[in-house]
């Protein structure tokens, strides 16, 4: 009786789990920066909230206490009319995280999981950049934009930036141009499109196929 026990427990422990049940953690994210040039601007600061995804029932989610947010200390702060936009401050700046331990602590908390943005190209180039510039390994996560998404499912032919997005579902951003606020805005804004986004995609390979044909769409 035992040794069948024992045989059943050990094939039980070697079955295969079924992904369709298995949750799976995304990251949708936001950058801050000196500027808008990813080949000469410096990264500020990274914002980010995990969302989970349940491929048995189609359900996405944002996991609010699954967050992260870091400000990379600057040798040199950014101008006023920078500040200005970003609402991080002179002292904020020279205060803050030595910038390969921020972007160690980023990668660890990411984990592998897929990161998203709202024109991810400009984050993704950012933080690449900004790897490369402290000679860190670089990062191994997908990326994915939902601008596309947005413009293919959303029901808006006028939105274009993400501030038209938000008003267009009428999402509030506590303060804009704050990364961790937008960060939490934009996903928001991919919740209020899954239900039709997840009639066309409700898998992540699905989803990832569906943002890079629908980039290709007309503007």
């Amino acid at each position: 009786m035992f040794a069948e026990l024992s045989r059943w427990l050990r094939g039980f422990g070697g079955r295969s789990v079924d992904a369709r049940t298995q949750v799976q953690r995304w990251i949708m994210l936001d950058v801050e920066t000196t500027g808008l040039d990813p080949r000469a601007d410096q990264l500020l600061a990274i914002a980010a909230v995990a969302l989970r995804f349940t491929p048995a029932t189609g359900r996405l989610e944002v996991a609010v206490g699954d967050s992260f947010e870091i400000v990379l200390r600057q040798d040199k702060p950014s101008g006023k009319d920078n500040i200005l936009i970003h609402h991080i401050g002179v002292q904020a700046q020279t205060d803050g995280h030595a910038p390969e331990k921020a972007l160690e602590q980023f990668r660890v908390w990411a984990g592998k999981a897929p990161l998203l943005a709202f024109h991810a190209a400009f984050d993704q180039a950012m933080i690449e950049r900004a790897f490369r510039r402290f000679h860190l390994a670089p990062l191994s996560n997908e990326w994915l934009d939902i601008e596309p998404i947005a413009r293919l499912v959303g029901g808006n032919t006028k939105a274009r930036a993400l501030d038209d997005w938000l008003e267009h579902f009428g999402i509030e951003c506590a303060v804009r141009h704050q990364a961790a606020s937008d960060a939490f805005a934009t996903a928001e804004l991919l919740l209020r499109l899954w239900p039709a986004t997840r009639q066309e995609a409700n898998s992540w390979p699905q989803l990832r196929k569906l943002a890079r044909n629908a980039a290709w769409i007309p503007h």
